[in-house]
């Protein structure tokens, strides 16, 4: 009775060679997981290279884009709203867009006039800053001979080839920030009028009634999270330019909506964008103001604000539901500094932000996300 073997009433199966061909050909999932795990994380390695790469080489086109991508997430609510109200998309898509990039420009056309006066005001009163500072003679002189040099540079005193080579760099530079700023326009504009339109076409693919259902929630989730995150953030940095503008206004120094904004751009960058305006201002209560421990106040006022901003207000109002790795948040803020410059640095914690919170909407990243979260 070969192949079965009868024992009572029992009938029992041989068992199997482990070295026959059949046991050799036989699946082994667990180590085909085993295997293809290292060669997942090589793919998923190399693909975030090459995409970094791209970044780098490709800023020209990659930053105008992301920043689009940014101010549509950030755009988002007013536009449910104007929706709600029964405006056509390209419409209220234009308008949005002139509300936001005319309100930029009519800005810095307004702040122009008063930094430009401050930079004139800086090489005269060096003498008064080494008065005040003569433990810091060496770096004065330092930068004092630097301003010099630039001047004579600017007014004539270097050669012609000299000052022809900064008009064609001010010229390229002006040009490259005109056409990024078009390219941001004319991106942003179309993302708001197409709406959902990247949504249903992810929908209509899935050919699941239940996955349907998932994806519309999940991104529905996704876009609340960021967008409710953005303009949280944005109207905090609003709260600290006005703050600011308003201490500098009381004490005296001059031209408070010039640091109000100073402020508000700044603190879109953490750590180092505060240090900076801490700088400044202290720099012109130093130019300006009497007696010494009253040049000392527009930057002791604005420590106070950011210290009740960043140490209070902000973590009563994210820290619940979202926080951030406070050493991930430098990394990322040096790496987009060093990848596209000041606008990278601008970018760095919005752009960290939203990725934890599309790991922590899909289950299988979920710990990516925890990974960058920080402590509650």
């Amino acid at each position: 009775m070969s192949g079965k073997t009868l024992t009572g009433n029992t009938v029992s199966k041989p068992v199997a060679n482990p070295h026959s061909a059949e046991a050799c050909a036989a699946p082994d999932p667990d180590g085909a997981a085993a295997f293809l795990k290292p060669i997942l994380v090589c793919l998923v390695s190399l693909l975030l290279l090459a995409t970094l790469c791209i970044c780098y080489f490709a800023s020209d086109i990659i930053l105008p884009i992301v920043l689009a991508i940014v101010l549509k997430l950030l755009l988002e609510p007013a536009m449910r709203f104007l929706d709600r109200l029964h405006i056509p998309r390209g419409l209220a898509a234009l308008l949005l867009i002139l509300l936001v990039f005319g309100s930029i420009v009519g800005i810095g056309a307004w702040a122009s006039g008063p930094a430009s006066q401050w930079a004139a005001k800086l090489p005269d009163g060096i003498p008064r800053l080494q008065e005040r500072l003569k433990f810091l003679n060496e770096p004065v002189n330092t930068l004092r001979t630097f301003l010099h040099d630039v001047d004579d540079l600017m007014g004539g005193g270097g050669t012609g080839g000299s000052a022809t080579a900064i008009a064609a760099s001010v010229l390229r530079g002006t040009t490259h920030f005109a056409a990024s700023f078009f390219e941001t326009i004319l991106v942003l504009f179309f993302l708001l009028v197409s709406g959902s339109t990247f949504l249903r076409r992810a929908v209509e693919i899935v050919p699941h009634f239940r996955d349907k259902r998932h994806i519309v929630g999940l991104s529905q989730q996704i876009e609340r999270n960021i967008s409710g995150y953005l303009v949280t953030i944005t109207l905090m940095n609003a709260a600290v330019g006005l703050a600011t503008g308003l201490a500098t206004w009381a004490i005296g120094l001059g031209d408070p909506v010039l640091w109000g904004i100073i402020a508000f751009v700044l603190n879109y960058v953490p750590i180092m964008g505060p240090i900076v305006v801490l700088f400044v201002l202290l720099l012109a209560g130093l130019l300006t103001l009497d007696p010494l421990w009253m040049a000392l106040m527009p930057s002791a006022l604005y420590l106070v604000i950011h210290v009740i901003e960043g140490e209070v207000v902000t973590p009563m109002l994210l820290a619940r539901r979202f926080t951030l790795n406070p050493v991930l948040v430098i990394i990322s803020l040096l790496f987009w500094f060093w990848m596209w410059g000041v606008p990278g640095a601008v970018l760095a914690v919005p752009m960290l932000a939203i990725t934890k919170i599309i790991c922590d909407g899909i289950q299988p990243l979920a710990p990516i996300g925890h990974f960058l979260s920080g402590e509650k």
